[in-house]
């Protein structure tokens, strides 16, 4: 399976944000892969962006990941109980990064049940498998994402990637009608940022 290389992450983060839809996140525990697709990202761009974190190039302990090279994660705690996980975009001291806001579950669900729940896949209602990675604070807890993986790289750390689609697991190519393009939600703080049309979903994929 061959993971996004670092050029992938340098370019416009709105265009990325769009590009990883449809591509693998893995995740290495204890040996074992899990893997999910990504369905739903948000952009976040320092330079103009009063949502993000580094908004005016602001430099702080919990910012300086977003002015590593393009690649690293990202990965902050909010409300004192949920991690979220973001790919840091553009050229390295261009605060930018993409919010992994969701993501189908593909391998491991028994896994990511357990971490969630506390119980199999199967013993989960329908429900509670559609929204088993729906929202970045769930996706992180089920995949047992922390701090630990911030400032390490998605290209090539070993227990966290981000990966081109393979063949053999049923996915098919996302088109621009698949697309959904909203404004990014929960950031009503941000003045005239929370009007950019920055959030994007793989059509049909559940809302947070």
């Amino acid at each position: 399976m061959k993971t996004l290389p670092a050029d992938f992450y340098a370019g416009d983060t709105v265009q990325i944000a769009r590009a990883l839809l449809g591509k693998l996140l893995l995740r290495r525990l204890n040996g074992a892969w899990l893997a999910a697709v990504i369905s739903e990202t948000e952009a976040y761009v320092g330079r103009c962006d009063k949502a993000c974190h580094a908004y005016a190039y602001r430099r702080t302990p919990r910012t300086e990941t977003l002015f590593a090279p393009p690649g690293t994660a990202y990965i902050y705690f909010v409300y004192g109980m949920h991690h979220c996980l973001n790919a840091v975009t553009e050229p390295e001291g261009e605060p930018s990064a993409v919010l992994i806001r969701a993501a189908r579950p593909l391998l491991g669900q028994d896994t990511m049940a357990q971490h969630r729940h506390g119980r199999s896949w199967v013993a989960l209602s329908r429900a509670q498998q559609r929204d088993l990675l729906n929202g970045p604070g769930r996706l992180c807890q089920a995949l047992a994402i922390d701090r630990t993986f911030d400032k390490t790289s998605l290209v090539d750390g070993p227990d966290l990637l981000i990966a081109e689609d393979a063949p053999g697991l049923g996915l098919h190519a996302i088109q621009p009608r698949d697309i959904r393009v909203t404004p990014r939600i929960g950031i009503d703080y941000a003045e005239e940022a929370k009007d950019f049309p920055w959030r994007f979903l793989w059509n049909g994929a559940p809302e947070a």
